[in-house]
């Protein structure tokens, strides 16, 4: 029925309807809405939707309801029908209509003007899956295929799906439009099909094509150089934060490479600079974190620096021997940032969870004890009689306290009161700085240390003090003489010093990428900021390949290894910065420094350079009473005792034992975490039907089900945690608790495991070991007459079920039957068995 546009409303609303009133009856209206029969109108196309689902009915403007529903139409619906969504009504509504263009026009399901041009067109509308995403059905890039080899990116780029794509989206032949229809890609079973499709066709891919994304080379080579999406949202106004972000970085951290370098490194001063020329530009163009600026940190130092005075000991180079100390730290440079390069190229971001928390507070304390008391010597001014004490200069700890103890008397005086006045200097302004930012945060840009250094190298070059037994630094130039040698490391000549560094190279570079972890995470990427850059996703691997690279190129130019640190990246970003552009400023005036300023570092006490690494190894150790105190509230024993391991081998016999203790036992509970089953046995709670709990943790609150052994498995199963698993269930068995020792004799009646129920809901994934194993269980269960059930399975699609089927677990253990969707169920059916069997041995029992 037709509604009439002459009852009263609105004039707006009246002269809309009459724009849009249908003269004869809309199609739509019975193809969408409450209508006439099929008889009626034999061509309409229904849709099927469930009533629940069917929104309410949308009556025309001005129209009496009264007379419109279905309940009190003469027509009755022979379906119910979906009318079309607002997203549609959007898609259509500038189909013949006189609105002018680009203006909204809503004309509701009724109206002739946005019906679509076919039905084809309404079907494809109504059924794609646009804006949800989803895996692609035929994807290999998860189970196998070079894809799941290799990833997305160069599965896609090397392999692609067999098609390219034009400009418009639609798909063309490769062999007309490049390589990517090649050899290549039919070597490994991609192929062009009549379909379009190819198996070997990532997610990625598809999800892609399927949202019209055409350029998708160009999409991967945006992911991996981040240069490319931040330098265009560069704007004017980032300009000034990022260029005052470097020069208070540039005044406080290149004072302090000089002093790492040589100080915790034993080579020449400027190769610490060379670590803020080329790592801080690298990272800004491959990095994934806007705000995070790399550089060396002293614990990364140091370890350098213990590797050089092995070399020394070892024979193949001397204390003033600088151009083979630079070689040996590009070595170990270089060799970090290889390590690093190839846990991101493989994949491996997940690595900086391998080493505990107790293990990096205990080494870390240690780092900085251990630096506190090597900076001692020098500010004390006893550098010269280490030289007639043989072993204190590269021996532990503890001699060197031992040998402080005995010469503190013969101190210079000059020398103590230049390296202690700095270091008082810099903690006060640090704690003052540290109590005002909240209130002043503009106090964050006083540069303390840049003006300390500055004054000691004045009064020093005013009133002569190097000639009163203060040593200086003195000239700052490179032992090759140009300003940037570039020396490439991995070379047969230097294979010994390779075999030395090794290790020392692999904690480097596990210790960087962890501290360059915490400080991006507690960055971010800058998605949550609306004032910085927008789109900058972090990402574990693209952090290890930036890194890697980094480095790589900073051993070529003998340069100290260099990671992001949370402390220089904080300042970085409360004075300012906000893109990596601030980056690349400190590595422009780093070069300036080089270039044009190093003359003016030659009265620059080395006792202030100390100083300035004693507060940072201050910094080290200030945290770890927190860590302590944490740790003694929860009763964390063992963390503390590791804690303490660590830090006592570390002091008092060398780094590399404390390394490796440090790793060893890292590694060891990291194996036995993974190794050991987490199944559980399952009780009844009283009064419910199908609720179960773990028997280990509510022990006073289930109650066992008679005749049967519940288990759950709540993890996946592989190689690594069956090993035990038989041993496990074997417990469960006789005792009802996997804590029981074995030397208990068995306590729980054999009747009671008479049904075996496994509850796999937890079991995503199945490997080869896993699935022998657990064949090897079900076998011996139903060789014993134990009845086997399995609940809450996996859909028949996934891995795990067909790796069942290959393997005959669901033949041996009764068939599909066994396999059912509770726990209930299986009770169920394990007591119909168990009474079908009993009446079959005891034919009797069953007649009246």
């Amino acid at each position: 029925m037709s509604p009439s546009p002459s009852q009263p409303s609105t004039p707006l609303r009246s002269s809309l309807y009459s724009q849009h009133h249908p003269s004869t009856p809309s199609r739509l209206k019975h193809s969408h809405g409450p209508g006439s029969s099929s008889q009626d109108e034999p061509d309409s196309p229904t849709f099927q939707t469930p009533a629940s689902r069917l929104p309410p009915p949308i009556y025309p403007p001005n129209s009496d309801q009264s007379t419109n529903t279905p309940e009190n139409s003469s027509e009755r619906p022979s379906s119910i029908t979906t009318p079309l969504r607002p997203r549609h009504w959007r898609n259509y509504s500038t189909y013949n209509c006189s609105h002018p263009e680009g203006e909204v026009c809503d004309h509701g399901s009724f109206s002739p003007k946005i019906r679509p041009t076919s039905l084809r067109s309404i079907s494809a509308t109504l059924d794609d899956h646009n804006g949800f995403g989803g895996r692609y059905a035929r994807s290999q890039s998860i189970v196998g295929g070079p894809n799941g080899v290799l990833g997305d990116a160069v599965g896609d780029t090397f392999f692609g799906d067999g098609r390219f794509f034009s400009s418009d989206g639609s798909a063309e032949n490769g062999k007309e439009r490049g390589w990517s229809g090649s050899w290549m890609r039919r070597w490994v079973g991609g192929g062009n099909r009549e379909d379009g499709g190819s198996k070997t066709m990532s997610t990625t891919r598809w999800l892609a094509t399927t949202h019209g994304i055409r350029n998708k080379r160009r999409m991967y080579l945006v992911y991996y150089f981040p240069f490319l999406q931040w330098i265009t949202q560069y704007r004017w106004a980032f300009l000034k934060g990022d260029l005052v972000a470097a020069l208070t970085m540039a005044s406080f951290y290149i004072p302090m490479s000089l002093s790492y370098a040589s100080n915790l490194g034993h080579i020449p001063p400027i190769n610490g600079l060379y670590s803020f020329v080329f790592n801080p530009l690298l990272y800004a163009l491959l990095g994934s974190c806007p705000q995070m600026v790399v550089g060396p940190e002293a614990a990364g130092s140091l370890l350098l620096g213990s590797v050089v005075k092995s070399s020394i000991e070892g024979g193949h180079s001397g204390d003033e021997d600088n151009d083979m100390n630079a070689r040996i730290a590009g070595v170990v440079t270089g060799m970090a940032g290889a390590v690093i390069l190839v846990a991101g190229l493989t994949r491996l971001g997940f690595l900086d969870s391998v080493l505990s928390r107790p293990f990096l507070r205990g080494f870390i304390s240690a780092i900085g004890f251990v630096i506190l008391v090597d900076q001692l010597i020098p500010e004390l001014g006893l550098v010269h009689l280490t030289k007639h004490v043989g072993g204190v200069s590269h021996g532990s700890s503890l001699e060197k306290i031992i040998f402080l103890a005995k010469n503190v008397g013969k101190a210079h005086r000059l020398t103590c009161a230049v390296a202690f006045g700095s270091f008082g200097v810099i903690m006060v302004c640090r704690e003052v700085k540290r109590r005002l930012q909240p209130r002043i945060p503009s106090v964050a840009y006083v540069p303390d240390r840049f003006i300390v250094v500055v004054l000691s190298a004045i009064l020093t070059c005013q009133f002569r003090w190097d000639r009163q037994g203060l040593e200086i630094l003195g000239d700052v130039k490179s032992s090759t003489g140009s300003p940037f040698p570039f020396r490439f490391p991995f070379i047969p000549t230097h294979m010994q010093h390779v075999r030395e560094a090794m290790s020392t190279s692999f904690l480097i570079a596990l210790l960087g990428f962890f501290e360059s972890s915490v400080a991006a995470k507690s960055l971010g990427g800058g998605e949550a900021k609306k004032d910085g850059l927008q789109g900058m996703s972090l990402s574990a691997n693209r952090e290890l390949v930036a890194l890697g690279v980094a480095n790589v190129i900073g051993g070529c130019f003998m340069a100290l290894p260099a990671f992001g640190g949370y402390g220089r990246s904080k300042v970085n970003a409360s004075t300012g910065g906000r893109t990596p552009m601030s980056s690349i400023f400190l590595s422009i005036i780093t070069v300036i420094c080089i270039l044009f300023l190093l003359p003016y570092f030659y009265y620059l006490p080395k006792a202030v350079l100390s100083s300035m690494i004693s507060v940072v190894a201050y910094s080290l150790i200030e945290e770890a009473p927190h860590d302590i105190s944490f740790f003694l509230h929860i009763r964390a024993y063992p963390e503390l005792l590791l804690m303490a391991l660590i830090f006592l081998s570390t002091i008092f016999y060398s780094l590399s034992l404390g390394i490796a203790l440090g790793i060893g036992l890292s590694l060891l509970s990291v194996v036995r975490h993974a190794t050991k089953p987490r199944i559980q046995i399952l009780g009844k709670v009283p009064g419910s039907r199908d609720q179960f709990e773990n028997t280990e943790t509510s022990p006073n609150q289930v109650e066992f089900v008679d005749g049967c052994l519940i288990v759950k498995i709540p993890e996946p199963l592989t190689f690594a945690n069956t090993g035990d698993l038989k041993g496990r269930l074997r417990r469960l068995e006789l005792y009802g608790t996997t804590t029981a020792h074995p030397a208990l004799p068995r306590v729980r009646d054999p009747e009671h495991n008479s049904n075996i129920i496994f509850d796999i809901h937890g079991v995503t994934g199945l490997d080869g070991s896993g699935t022998q194993v657990l064949t090897e269980i079900v076998d011996n269960y139903v060789d014993r007459g134990v009845r086997v059930f399995f609940c809450r399975c996996p859909k028949e699609e996934s891995q795990v079920w067909k790796l069942f089927e290959k393997s005959g677990i669901v033949d041996r253990c009764g068939g599909r039957r066994h396999f059912v969707r509770s726990v209930e169920e299986a009770l169920r059916m394990a007591e119909m068995e168990s009474l079908s069997d009993f009446f079959e041995r005891n034919p009797g029992e069953g007649e009246a």
